[in-house]
């Protein structure tokens, strides 16, 4: 009989403030999260605002799991100094790292690491997975995050190492669907031994 399978751990990374996201971010965050749990998955974030938390409105609606990952050392900091929600999570991961320290914790702790609509600290994220050779999906949208990314891989030498674990699609499913389909190859599902 073989082993149960493990759900797989998706980190959302997105802005905490989405002004610039366009109109329907909100809305595409949630179906996101939704497809997380549609594809056995559970939605691994910051704990923020933004995209990442409608992600998880998504995951929560969609009878899922959210675990989130702090950069505050315990929830009074988390609530009072960050002005961070408490809400839509299962867990919350208190790392007393701040946000740098947060974002690398965050992103090993997921098998894949999924970019909406961001800026700085989402770009982060997207590096520390880039370098830690972990999948990515990368959501198009009318923001400017994902062109942003498309010009750092062409210029980089090495994403050529890094074909075919880095997916781009402009539809949540189809993400997902790209996705796990990487993950499995990862980690070697789906194989006979």
């Amino acid at each position: 009989m073989p082993p149960s399978q493990l759900k797989y751990k998706i980190c959302v990374s997105g802005a905490a403030e989405t002004g610039h996201c366009g109109e329907d971010a909100f809305k595409v965050a949630e179906e996101l999260g939704r497809e997380i749990v549609r594809h056995s998955g559970i939605l691994v974030d910051g704990a923020t605002t933004g995209f990442p938390y409608w992600a998880a409105k998504g995951v929560k609606a969609e009878g899922g799991t959210v675990v989130g990952f702090s950069p505050a050392k315990d929830e009074a900091e988390h609530i009072n100094f960050y002005k961070l929600p408490t809400d839509y999570h299962d867990l919350i991961v208190y790392t007393g790292f701040e946000y740098s320290g947060r974002n690398l914790i965050l992103t090993k702790a997921a098998d894949a690491v999924i970019v909406g609509c961001g800026r700085m600290g989402t770009i982060n994220e997207f590096t520390i997975a880039f370098e830690d050779k972990k999948p990515i999906g990368i959501l198009e949208g009318v923001w400017e995050t994902d062109e942003l990314l498309k010009l750092i891989l062409e210029k980089s030498h090495r994403a050529r190492e890094r074909a075919g674990k880095i997916v781009f699609a402009a539809s949540p499913k189809e993400l997902l669907d790209q996705l796990v389909a990487v993950i499995d190859k990862e980690k070697g599902r789906g194989q006979q031994f």
